[in-house]
């Protein structure tokens, strides 16, 4: 797409996922207007264009006034604001409903062409979890202010800088076990054959469910998938579920991991209750991202419900992410095994 001169404001764009979209921006022609609350931390986004094509400025979603002087004179909004964990006054009914209503609100306000809202597709008005509710809602406030909007709920990024396989990848270094959150602790029978005998013998296997399902997707293709819904009049209007080609359980994620990362763990199953207590504790610990929300998210799964539309709608092949995966995670493995050429 050659946007080559226009003006995109990209809410939320020093992030994991905004980092991929200013650069295909960048790529396409476009300036690029990133809005951030930190904007020293968003400098480096300025080495990805030309001089002068990518401008941070200081952008707070619950503060309309700063949101009308990020989207001024766009002609594009896209927002990626979003949090993983609450702090201080960064609440998810501040930054997914509020935020969001205060952007779809602005962007009407001002004219602009294209208002592009990323969701996740968690965003479920019935879960457990209070991120995945203000998702929805967040969703429902744009419609409501910018009828227009494209709403695109990607599944669990995969990348280098993704928070799932980094941080059990950092975690499978220090310690023997892995947690499968939400298995039952009662392991399963099952008959094996016996190795110098016709004879089979029972073994315990444990999470032999394997917990909830995800179809992770590269934050590259989700990247690619939000500069298609610009100028895309049949994504006007309408929700998109990203996900990439295969389904996979939270036990075979972290099998992947460890094959990449050449660890050796033992995956074992963390019961609801254990996991719930277990982040209750880690909530204290400043800056620590596990909490009793991201349980939930994790036991309910990341999956597409099959009601909207996919990414292949938007003319997009999604990779599999088995391709991606050993460009970052060789950087765990033991040191005398990180070797560019294998044996």
């Amino acid at each position: 797409m050659n946007m080559k001169g226009r003006l995109v404001s990209v809410i939320g764009g020093a992030g994991f996922l905004g980092r991929y979209v200013v650069q295909d921006l960048v790529r396409s022609g476009a300036r690029v207007r990133v809005g951030v609350r930190d904007t020293e931390d968003a400098h480096f986004l300025k080495t990805l264009g030309e001089v002068g094509q990518v401008n941070c400025v200081y952008t707070n979603v619950c503060d309309i006034n700063s949101v009308r002087n990020a989207i001024d004179g766009a002609d594009s909004v896209i927002n990626l604001a979003g949090i993983i964990a609450k702090s201080g006054k960064n609440t998810f009914q501040n930054v997914h409903v509020d935020g969001a209503k205060n952007i779809a609100a602005a962007a009407k306000a001002e004219g602009v062409k294209n208002l592009i809202h990323v969701s996740s597709i968690s965003a479920n008005p019935q879960s457990k979890s209070e991120y995945a509710r203000t998702k929805f809602a967040g969703e429902q406030a744009v419609l409501e202010e910018f009828p227009d909007a494209t709403i695109l709920r990607p599944a669990l990024l995969i990348g280098p800088e993704d928070q799932f396989m980094n941080t059990f990848a950092k975690m499978a270094r220090y310690i023997p076990l892995l947690p499968v959150v939400g298995c039952p602790v009662v392991p399963k029978i099952k008959m094996v054959a016996g190795a110098s005998s016709q004879w089979r013998i029972p073994m315990l296997e444990f999470c032999s469910m394997g917990g909830a399902n995800f179809q992770p997707i590269y934050v590259g293709d989700v990247a690619a998938a939000i500069i298609k819904s610009l100028d895309n009049k049949q994504a006007k209007g309408k929700i998109f579920e990203l996900t990439g080609p295969v389904t996979y359980s939270f036990k075979r994620l972290l099998q992947l991991m460890l094959e990449q990362t050449g660890r050796n763990c033992l995956i074992v199953p963390a019961p609801i209750p254990l996991a719930l207590t277990q982040a209750f504790f880690m909530e204290f610990i400043p800056g620590s991202i596990v909490s009793r929300d991201q349980v939930w998210l994790l036991v309910e799964g990341n999956v597409k419900s099959g009601e909207h539309q996919t990414i292949e709608d938007l003319g997009i092949t999604p990779k599999g992410i088995e391709s991606v995966l050993p460009t970052y995670l060789r950087c765990y493995r033991p040191t005398k095994n990180q070797r560019i050429r294998e044996a």
